[in-house]
């Protein structure tokens, strides 16, 4: 409650009342959603039709890659086909947002690297995003997994319209954090109603111990799942006492995973 008191008095000066209000709702509604999205399909959906409301732009989109990092599924509102294949072609090699969010795994707006007139004179916005697609204001986000960006999403304001703040990386950061939590649990599905039926253990245990199956490290794992190392080894070892073993080894060949 303090942090929501916080961030009220914070955007007071800046937003009407009304605003803010609805901001913190479509929030609280778009966390619900992601929560409760029962397949990738379907936390892209809810996702979408929602997070334009919160961040108050005319143009949205999220990029997905599969589970082995290759074919990207998209989904884009606001903007016609013909932006896939200019971005393809040249936006994703002049978009220096796009490199800093891969490099670094946070959002950022294009204030956070450019002057307002360097934004301008950017090949970026000059080669179309800005002059053809009127993307006066960007915005990326990272999702990641295992450790790796496996996709993104887009914000773009218009002209006339206010850029992004700072108020609204840290709700993106929420909501990529968020999104990169759910879509990790999703993708463990296939492997963990295979075991529901044969062990003892938790929805999360079973997580755990598919993700080390799948050879990742404590510290891999607890970035994957969005919780602490310590958090990984003190289920492991719930986990080993469960089921009588003393190595992740013996776990692994006792769940019959594949490693």
């Amino acid at each position: 409650m303090n942090t929501v008191i916080l961030e009220l008095n914070i955007l007071a000066g800046n937003y009407p009342v009304e605003y803010i209000f609805s901001m913190f709702r479509s929030f609280q509604t778009l966390v619900q959603k992601i929560a409760i999205a029962k397949n990738e399909l379907q936390l892209r959906l809810n996702y979408m039709d929602i997070v334009g409301d919160l961040f108050a732009c005319q143009h949205w989109s999220i990029y997905l890659h599969d589970s082995l990092g290759q074919r990207a599924t998209i989904e884009i509102k606001g903007l016609p086909d013909s932006f896939l294949d200019y971005y393809e072609t040249i936006g994703a090699e002049v978009d220096p947002v796009i490199k800093y969010v891969s490099k670094h795994h946070i959002p950022v707006h294009e204030q956070v690297i450019f002057t307002e007139a360097t934004w301008k004179q950017s090949q970026l916005y000059q080669s179309g995003c800005g002059k053809i697609y009127d993307h006066e204001h960007i915005m990326t986000g990272p999702i990641v997994g295992q450790g790796k960006l496996i996709g993104t999403v887009h914000f773009a304001r218009t002209s006339g319209t206010s850029p992004f703040n700072t108020m609204d990386l840290m709700h993106l950061g929420a909501i990529c954090a968020h999104i990169s939590a759910k879509l990790a649990f999703l993708r463990a599905q296939p492997e963990l109603s295979r075991l529901e039926g044969v062990t003892c253990l938790t929805v999360r245990e079973l997580q755990i111990a598919s993700l080390v199956a799948n050879g990742l490290t404590n510290a891999e794992i607890a970035n994957e799942l969005w919780i602490s190392q310590n958090t990984v080894k003190q289920t492991l070892k719930r986990i080993f006492r469960k089921l009588d073993v003393s190595a992740r080894a013996e776990m692994v060949a006792k769940l019959q995973l594949t490693s």
